[in-house]
């Protein structure tokens, strides 16, 4: 149903079952799955491509144009899948000549007033709670919580099944399974999350002795990937952690206590 109130190209490619309510705006070059809704006020602009049964509440403003002085005009997109729950106020950019689009996942709950910058990479089966903001080119892995009020640097890296606390600036990357204080330093492992997702008491010690070793010991993070590797036995968990703090570009975040 599309209210007689509301703008659509007649361009834009809608699929069946789509509401969109009254006020709401959807320019041309924009493709919406079938059974999404699209709220009353909310702006779908050029470059949106949407999944299937979203919801995209009031004021939320889909592949809006990157603020980003480098930005020229180049033709770019914002990538949405299906089953996303898009909250009131949501900015969305569509991407960059960097790497083109920006990419939200599967089943996402993105709470109101978050931003998600241009060539961010969200994964699926994230909470980022309201008034969250991901500065460009971040990448978040799946099932990650952002507590309210934070705030993520441009090129951060967050894990899989990570935490961070509420009022955090991510100013490093944030390895998976663990959660992180908001003063940037390590708190432990997420482990009622894992717990919640099916992870065995197997896979949480591997995960919590890897962690121990790297983040509460006196030992630099070259070192302590070394003896956890040596200590802790193999497992794609264990590599997991390992492997994220190995190749991180800006480095991770600090040690327990630090």
């Amino acid at each position: 149903m599309i209210s007689p109130l509301a703008y659509v190209h007649p361009d834009a490619k809608l699929g069946n079952n789509v509401t969109v309510e009254p006020f709401a705006y959807i320019a041309g070059d924009v493709e919406i799955g079938d059974d999404c809704w699209i709220g009353p006020g909310a702006v779908i602009h050029d470059g949106a491509r949407i999944g299937k049964r979203n919801k995209i509440h009031t004021a939320a403003s889909i592949s809006c144009l990157p603020q980003d002085l480098k930005f020229v005009g180049e033709k770019t997109t914002a990538v949405i899948g299906d089953d996303n729950d898009i909250r009131e106020c949501v900015t969305i950019s569509r991407g960059t000549a960097s790497r083109g689009t920006t990419i939200v996942g599967n089943g996402n709950l993105l709470m109101a007033y978050v931003h998600v910058a241009h060539d961010d990479v969200v994964g699926s089966h994230c909470v980022i709670a309201n008034r969250c903001s991901l500065a460009g080119e971040v990448e978040v892995g799946d099932w990650v919580v952002i507590g309210g009020h934070s705030a993520v640097h441009q090129w951060c890296k967050i894990g899989d099944h990570a935490m961070i606390q509420g009022g955090s600036l991510v100013r490093q990357d944030v390895p998976p399974f663990i959660t992180m204080r908001e003063t940037g330093s390590y708190a432990g492992i997420n482990k009622v999350g894992l717990s919640r997702r099916g992870f065995t008491p197997e896979q949480i010690a591997t995960i919590h002795d890897t962690c121990r070793i790297i983040f509460q010991s006196d030992l630099n993070f070259i070192n302590a990937c070394n003896e956890a590797e040596a200590q802790v036995p193999q497992s794609p968990e264990r590599d997991a952690v390992i492997e994220f703090v190995r190749s991180s570009q800006r480095g991770v975040i600090k040690k327990y206590g630090r």
